[in-house]
C-alpha cells in the first residue's frame, strides 16, 4: 500500500532547497553544451515544477557533471534524489541520497538525506502478507533519523511512521503464527506470538497474540501459561473479544485466568509497563 509521506517531504524540500534557486531562465535545448550553472540548475527546477521528475533528475545530475566543484552541484545531488523519490523511483532515490551522505557528511542538509532514505523505504511498505524486509529497512532508517536528529521536524515525523512500521512487522509475525496454529505446530506458533508480546506490545496485535497463546498453550497442556496469558489479557484488555475468547477456552476446561508472576508473559509485560 502507498503511505502518504510525500506532502511532508515536499514541503521540507521546498524549505531547504527550492528557496535557494538562482533566478534566471532555463533552456530547453537538449543538445549537450557546457552551460552556466545557473541555467542548468534552473532548467532542472523548471522540469521538477512541471512534474517531469525523470528529466529533472537527469538535469540535476548534469549540474554536478558540468560544475562538480560548485555549491550548486552539492544541492543538485540531493535534489536529484528528491526528484527520483517524487517519481516513485525509490531505489534510485535511496542510492542518490546514500551517495550524498557519503560525500557530504557535514552538510547542513544531511538530515534531509537520511529522512529521504527512510521515507523511500517507508512508502514501499506493502500488506502484511508479503515479505517484510522493506519494513525492517524502513524501521531501521526511521529510527536512525530519530537517533541522529532528535530535535528536528524529521524526527517528529519519523516517530509517527515508526508506529505503522512496527504494526506491519507484528502483523507478519501474527500471520505466520496463525498458520502454524492451524497446522497444529504449537511450539512454532508460540514462538511467533511470543515475539509480538515481547517486541511489539504497543501495536494493535497484542491482544490477539495473548489469546492465541492461551489457545496454543492449552493445546499443549501447559495450563499455567495458558492461564497467565488470559489473565494478562483480561487485565489489559478487559471486555475485548480476545479476552472473551480466552475466558471461554479456559472455562470450557473448568479453568480460570490466573497469572503466574514467574511466567515469561508476566515478565515481558512488566518490563514494558
Amino acid at each position: 500500500m502507498k503511505i502518504n509521506g510525500r506532502g511532508f517531504a515536499g514541503r521540507l524540500a521546498s524549505l531547504l532547497l527550492f528557496a535557494s534557486a538562482i533566478a534566471g531562465c532555463g533552456s530547453t535545448d537538449e543538445k549537450y553544451v557546457e552551460r552556466p550553472v545557473e541555467q542548468l540548475y534552473n532548467q532542472a527546477m523548471d522540469s521538477l515544477s512541471r512534474g517531469d521528475t525523470a528529466k529533472a533528475a537527469k538535469e540535476f545530475d548534469e549540474v554536478e557533471r558540468q560544475h562538480p566543484y560548485s555549491v550548486w552541484a552539492t544541492k543538485s545531488e540531493l535534489m536529484s534524489a528528491y526528484a527520483h523519490y517524487l517519481g516513485n523511483k525509490y531505489d534510485d532515490a535511496i542510492l542518490a541520497a546514500e551517495r550524498f551522505k557519503q560525500l557530504h557528511p557535514g552538510n547542513k542538509d544531511i538530515a534531509y538525506a537520511y529522512y529521504l532514505i527512510a521515507i523511500s523505504y517507508y512508502e514501499q511498505i506493502t500488506d502484511v502478507g508479503r515479505d517484510q524486509k522493506v519494513t525492517d529497512l524502513a524501521m531501521n532508517s526511521l529510527q536512525e533519523v530519530v537517533r541522529r536528529f532528535p530535535n528536528t521536524e524529521y524526527a517528529r515525523d519519523a516517530k509517527l511512521k515508526i508506529d505503522l512500521a512496527r504494526d506491519h512487522l507484528a502483523g507478519k509475525e501474527m500471520e505466520i503464527g496463525r498458520y502454524y496454529l492451524r497446522r497444529g505446530e504449537y511450539v512454532a506458533a508460540i514462538n511467533r506470538f511470543r515475539t509480538v508480546v515481547e517486541k511489539y506490545q504497543t501495536t494493535s496485535h497484542t491482544a490477539e497474540a495473548l489469546e492465541r497463546l492461551t489457545e496454543a498453550y492449552l493445546s499443549l497442556g501447559i495450563v499455567d501459561e495458558a492461564q497467565t496469558a488470559a489473565a494478562v489479557l483480561g487485565h489489559n484488555y478487559p471486555g475485548s473479544e480476545w479476552y472473551l475468547d480466552s475466558y471461554a477456552l479456559l472455562t470450557g476446561k473448568d479453568l480460570r485466568p490466573e497469572e503466574n508472576k514467574g511466567s515469561w508473559i508476566s515478565r515481558a509485560w512488566s518490563s514494558v509497563f
